[in-house]
C-alpha cells in the first residue's frame, strides 16, 4: 500500500475570511448587480450594489470591510438579512471581539 502525503493545509488568514464572505454577497438580479471590489494590497473587500435603474443610481455600498493587525473591521452593512458580522462569526470562525462595527462604533484604530 502506498501512502500519498498531503501537504497541510493552509490555515485563512483574517483577509481570507473576509474576503470569501463577501464574495457570498455578490449576485445578479433583474434589478441590480452586486460587484465585488477586491483590494488585496490594503486588505479592504466590499461589494457595490449598480441599479439597472438609472434613476436609482449611484451605485451604493451594500458591504464593506477592512482588515487591520488582528481585527476586521466592518466599515458598512446595508444589509437586510444576513449581516457580514453574523458571516464572519457563524461561517468564518472569527471571535465576535475581533470584529467592528464601525457603522456603529465612535472609536476605531486609523486606518
Amino acid at each position: 500500500m502506498v501512502r500519498v502525503a498531503h501537504p497541510p493545509a493552509a490555515i485563512p488568514t483574517l483577509a481570507d475570511i473576509a474576503k470569501r464572505e463577501e464574495q457570498l454577497y455578490t449576485a445578479t438580479s433583474d434589478d441590480a448587480i452586486f460587484r465585488p471590489i477586491m483590494d488585496d494590497l490594503n486588505q479592504t473587500y466590499a461589494v457595490v450594489v449598480l441599479e439597472r435603474d438609472p434613476a436609482l443610481r449611484p451605485a451604493w455600498v451594500l458591504v464593506m470591510a477592512r482588515v487591520e493587525g488582528d481585527c476586521i473591521i466592518i466599515e458598512e452593512d446595508a444589509t437586510l438579512e444576513k449581516h457580514l458580522v453574523d458571516a464572519l462569526v457563524m461561517n468564518g470562525g472569527i471571535p465576535r471581539e475581533k470584529i467592528i462595527l464601525a457603522y456603529q462604533e465612535t472609536a476605531l484604530p486609523a486606518p
